[in-house]
Parts: structure tokens; C-alpha cells; sequence
């Protein structure tokens, strides 16, 4: 298994417009903050921005991803990430706009493009044989990596060195030149039926539903990397260390992350996939731990980066996980819906560790984080491992004389959903 499937001047097209369509994503926390920290209690309204922007993409991502037609999305996906375009350019040219005017910006900035990353993953599977899927799921992890590493040292020097409106005008102009890139992708991706790429005797919700540990174990793998970004301030500060290593500490958690998305698209690992996921996601969590109890710079930064090369494994992992329990046809919404999942999972660790960070030191609300991620990742292997089973008993078939019952047909209750197996051929 090599990238060399990989490796094409579409892919590259693609790698171009993701980068206008997900940068903004990345760079918009930090930027609402920086917009408005001069004003009155500017850092509290730059949370209260922040969080309507997250809200947004949380809402907006399973709506808007549920409605996209597998054959020609490109029409919804254009109008979601120029909507979003407009959200980002009406905060940067009214920086001074009353608070719920910007929020209102925020809020539509987030869910407007919501379903961009669910289309653009689906779209990326479509430029490359089956068989290279996890190299090219892989590449987008590499992406990611580079992109969250990028974004707040960008935010960062343009709010300060240029002026605090600067980031946003900057995402709105990305947003809206990834809208010019669409059109030179696949106007949609295939659907096989006779594979079992259509459903019947269901609806899209019902399917989407099924596949519940798969979106819980989605939460997960994002909630450590929450916990990392919110708390390591001021963990760093109970240790009595610079509060300014933070972000080279992030940098290298995203350098591990590349590395570890790479790393995993070299080889076939073995395994099934919800297994890889358990061993992955303890192995992050032990990292996490270790952060918690390490006492010197040096040991936080080693631990951040193999937390980072673990996670990324865990996040491929699990959107291999989900093409095997969706049909095509579905795979958009899902992917929409693990992006709504993930977005919350991070939202839930990181509003845990701020209500323990007011009761009790840094490094005890690192390890509650741990324990709550720790329970999600237990809750979706137990529904993994239920959902598994009756899949297995569902497609048994019975022999009776002169005939043979066959178990249901995919997608009806109880059957193998995608009909498909994964990048290592078990179900």
C-alpha cells in the first residue's frame, strides 16, 4: 500500500479548495477572540462569539448534510461556503457592530459551510480507487494537521502586527475562493446499487442513526485534542512554565498528527477497525495522562506529539469505520453528522475542564477529561460490538427444504448497512 494512488493533479485541486473551505474553521475561534478583546470584558465576548460559531457548525452540519444529493451537491456546497464567505467578511468589515449583530455573523459563518467537510471527503474517496481510500483519508488527516498548525500563528500575527479585523477578511476570502475550486472537482460521487450503494425500507435519519457508536467514538477521538488546546495554559502555569510554550506545544501535538495520519496510510494494519480504534484512543489517553503528571517541558511537548501521532491514526480509523456502516449514498450526511459529533465531543470536554478549572488545579481537570473520553470510547466499542452482532445474525442464512430464507437485504433492520468490507476486507 502506497499514496501513489494518491498522488494526482485532482487530488491536488482538491487539497487547494479544502484548504480555502477549512482554514477559516480553524482560524475562526482564536480570531473572534482577538476581534473583540479590546472592548469591555472583550475575552468573555470573544468566548460567548466563539461558542456561537461552534454552535452553528454543530447545527448546521447534520441539516445541511443530510440534504445533499449524492449525484450534483456542488450547487448546495457553492451557496453554503459563499454564505459562509459573507458571515466571515460581515464580522471583518463591522468589527465594531453591536454584540448580538456579531453573533448573528458568527452563527452564520459556522453553519452556512457546515456540510463542506462531509462533500469534500466524499468528493476526495471519489478521485481514488477503492483501494486507496485510507491513503487518501489519511492525506486529508495530513492536511488538517498542517492546516490547525498554520492557522493560529496566522491569526495571531495578522490581528497583532496588522489589525484585529485582518483574520477574518482573510477566511472570508478563502471561503470564498474555495467556492471557484468546486467546479473544477467531480460534480458528485457514484452510487453503486447494485453493490448496495442505494437503501430501501428506510429513511436517510433511520440510517444515519444506526451507525451511533461510530459517530460516539468520532466524539471521542476529537475530545483529547480539546482538552490539550484549553487546558494547557494553565497547566503550564501550575508547573511554572512560560504560558508562551503553548503554542509550540500545539504546533508539535499537530506535527505529530501529520506524522501519525502518514504513518498510518503506509500499511495494512491489522485488526478489526473498532479494535484499532480502543487501542488508539487508550494509547492518546495515556499520552493525555502523562501531560497531567509531567513536570518539565520537554516531557509535556514528547507526550503532545505521540498523543498527536496516536490521534490521527484514531480519527482515520474511524472514518474507515463509518464508509463500512453507510451506504454511499449516505456517506456525505454521515461524514456531516461525525463532524457535528466530533465538534460536540470537543465542546463537552473543554466546558468540563472550564467548570473544574474554577474548583480545583489544571491537572485534575486533565484527568476527569481523560475519564469522560475514556467512557465515550467504552460506549461506542460496547455499541459497536452490539451492532456487529446482529449485522452477523441478520445475514445468516436459513435452509429449509425447498427453499432458502436469506437474511434481510442491506440497509433493512439488523442487515450489514454499507454491504461493503473495509480497507482490510472484514465486515
Amino acid at each position: 500500500m502506497t499514496y501513489r494512488d494518491v498522488a494526482s493533479p485532482q487530488v491536488l485541486v482538491w487539497a487547494c479548495t479544502s484548504v480555502g473551505a477549512r482554514m477559516p474553521v480553524a482560524m475562526a475561534p482564536l480570531a473572534l477572540v482577538f476581534l473583540v478583546r479590546e472592548r469591555p470584558g472583550g475575552y468573555a465576548l470573544g468566548a460567548v462569539l466563539a461558542a456561537a460559531y461552534v454552535i452553528g457548525e454543530i447545527v448546521g452540519a447534520p441539516v445541511l448534510g443530510m440534504r445533499l444529493p449524492p449525484e450534483r451537491p456542488r450547487p448546495q456546497l457553492a451557496a453554503g461556503l459563499a454564505t459562509g464567505a459573507l458571515g466571515f467578511a460581515g464580522l471583518g468589515l463591522l468589527p465594531d457592530a453591536p454584540s448580538l449583530v456579531l453573533g448573528a455573523f458568527a452563527l452564520l459563518a459556522g453553519a452556512a459551510p457546515a456540510a463542506a467537510t462531509g462533500g469534500l471527503r466524499a468528493l476526495l474517496t471519489e478521485l481514488v480507487p477503492e483501494r486507496a481510500v485510507a491513503q487518501a483519508l489519511s492525506t486529508e488527516s495530513m492536511l488538517n494537521s498542517v492546516i490547525w498548525a498554520v492557522s493560529p500563528a496566522a491569526v495571531a500575527g495578522l490581528a497583532l502586527q496588522v489589525a484585529p479585523h485582518v483574520p477574518l477578511l482573510l477566511a472570508a476570502a478563502l471561503m470564498a475562493a474555495s467556492v471557484a475550486g468546486l467546479w473544477l472537482l467531480p460534480a458528485g460521487w457514484t452510487v453503486d446499487d447494485s453493490a448496495g450503494g442505494a437503501w430501501s425500507g428506510g429513511s436517510l435519519p433511520r440510517l444515519l442513526l444506526g451507525a451511533w457508536p461510530v459517530y460516539v467514538m468520532g466524539a471521542a477521538s476529537l475530545s483529547l485534542l480539546g482538552l490539550a488546546e484549553l487546558v494547557l495554559p494553565a497547566l503550564l502555569e501550575q508547573r511554572g512554565i512560560r504560558v508562551g510554550w503553548s503554542g509550540p506545544l500545539l504546533t508539535g501535538l499537530a506535527v505529530g498528527g501529520g506524522l501519525g495520519a502518514f504513518l498510518y496510510g503506509l500499511r495494512t494494519w491489522p485488526g478489526l477497525l473498532r479494535t484499532r480504534s480502543v487501542v488508539l484512543m487508550c494509547g492518546t489517553s495515556v499520552c493525555v495522562t502523562l501531560i497531567a503528571v509531567i513536570p518539565n517541558t520537554a516531557g509535556i511537548a514528547s507526550a503532545l506529539a505521540v498523543g498527536g501521532l496516536l490521534q490521527s491514526g484514531a480519527l482515520v480509523t474511524r472514518n474507515l469505520a463509518l464508509r463500512d456502516a453507510l451506504p454511499p449514498g449516505a456517506l456525505a450526511a454521515g461524514y456531516s453528522v461525525m463532524y457535528a459529533a466530533a465538534g460536540a465531543g470537543y465542546a463537552a470536554t473543554g466546558s468540563l475542564a472550564g467548570v473544574l478549572l474554577k474548583v480545583t488545579v489544571p491537572s485534575t481537570a486533565v484527568l476527569a477529561g481523560v475519564a469522560l473520553t475514556l467512557a465515550l470510547t467504552a460506549v461506542g466499542w460496547w455499541g459497536e460490538v452490539r451492532r456487529a452482532g446482529s449485522s452477523a445474525l441478520g445475514a445468516d442464512a436459513v435452509v429449509v427444504p425447498g427453499r432458502v430464507v436469506e437474511g434481510p437485504a442491506p440497509g433493512a433492520e439488523g442487515a450489514p448497512i454499507g454491504g461493503r468490507c473495509d480497507a482490510e476486507g472484514r465486515l
